[in-house]
């Protein structure tokens, strides 16, 4: 109940964020139970963007548009994946809104460990806002030079870290 409550004041918070606001086409996720719930909120604004979800391959991520809770599956994981079309240009997408198991004041990302997102971000031009709660924050993560950090990363709190660029 908790977790609905921080993922709701969270979520609210980035409808007003300016690249969310201009946004045609957004990356999401279905979450997970552990995760900044995402589920009403991505139903919810399917109805004025493009919302695209990620879908596991293999060794990869693959974007699907989302088209509605009567067109997801049960997929890897146990994840909701959707069945919408593939997403072929991932040039359309605007903004990413990714979700961690833990972000640091520096915008690093340390996710589930099977480097998913990892293979993803440098194939994507979007703006990138990494989204957890605030238990979540560590001091430091470590990072790699082929580590892709996020724009920008919020909690239930407000916005943790903004990037330069």
């Amino acid at each position: 109940m908790l977790l609905e409550k921080w993922s709701a004041c969270l979520l609210k918070q980035l409808e007003t964020h300016p690249r969310f606001t201009e946004a045609r086409t957004i990356l999401l996720y279905y979450s997970l139970p552990d995760e900044v719930q995402t589920h009403d909120f991505v139903e919810r604004w399917s109805r004025e963007k493009q919302i695209v979800l990620p879908t596991v391959k293999g060794d990869e991520l693959e974007l699907h548009y989302y088209t509605g809770k009567n067109d997801l599956r049960k997929g890897s994981y146990g994840i909701e994946e959707p069945t919408g079309e593939l997403l072929s240009n991932l040039q359309e997408i605007d903004l990413a809104i990714i979700p961690g198991v833990s972000f640091d004041g520096k915008g690093n990302r340390l996710g589930r460990g099977k480097g998913y997102y990892d293979r993803l971000l440098p194939r994507l031009s979007s703006y990138n806002i990494g989204i957890c709660f605030h238990f979540q924050i560590c001091p430091e993560i470590p990072s790699e030079p082929f580590d892709c950090s996020m724009n920008e990363v919020w909690t239930e709190k407000g916005r943790l870290y903004i990037s330069g660029k």
